[in-house]
């Protein structure tokens, strides 16, 4: 009998020069201005992504084309300190309304005008025999890591 492995979640964190109501908006409102561009899962490019600000809210991308594209749902809604998203993009990189994992993500107060933010992608198990990869492609530079370093850099730009 073969023993299923867990993989582990996935987390991550970083500290931006912000409070957290500036960074909870920037992360869900300001998403399509830092969202790498190349990390798409529709057949057009990518123009934008959008979190709708409400639980159940759909989380989708919209490419050049005029079509869209979900990656999700809304989860939990707690401006300003906690997100969770149900991420539903399979090991081949499409959408799947079968597959649900999870993206929580905390806004925590670090001072005067910082918040730690930590991400947290769990279930990983629920992608079967790719969980392994999967987790390995969400917790490269590419992945969770350098996409944090893009919300970082957005967040502490000059307010607009």
């Amino acid at each position: 009998m073969n023993k299923i492995v867990r993989p582990a979640p996935v987390r991550k964190s970083v500290r931006v020069g912000a409070p957290p109501e500036r960074a909870f908006e920037v992360f869900t409102a300001g998403i399509g201005r830092w969202w790498p561009k190349s990390h798409h899962i529709g057949a057009a490019e990518m123009e934008t992504l959008i979190i709708e600000p409400k639980v159940g809210g759909r989380w989708y991308e919209r490419d050049v084309d005029g079509s869209e594209c979900d990656h999700g749902k809304v989860l939990v809604w707690e401006p300003p300190t906690r997100l969770v998203l149900i991420w539903q993009i399979a090991v081949d990189w499409k959408f799947d309304p079968n597959l649900v994992t999870e993206v929580e993500v905390r806004f925590i107060a670090d001072g005067a005008d910082a918040t730690r933010v930590e991400l947290e992608h769990r279930n990983l198990e629920r992608f079967g025999e790719g969980a392994e990869a999967m987790r390995q492609s969400i917790d490269s530079p590419e992945g969770w890591t350098g996409v944090l370093q893009l919300f970082k850099q957005a967040t502490e730009q000059s307010e607009e």
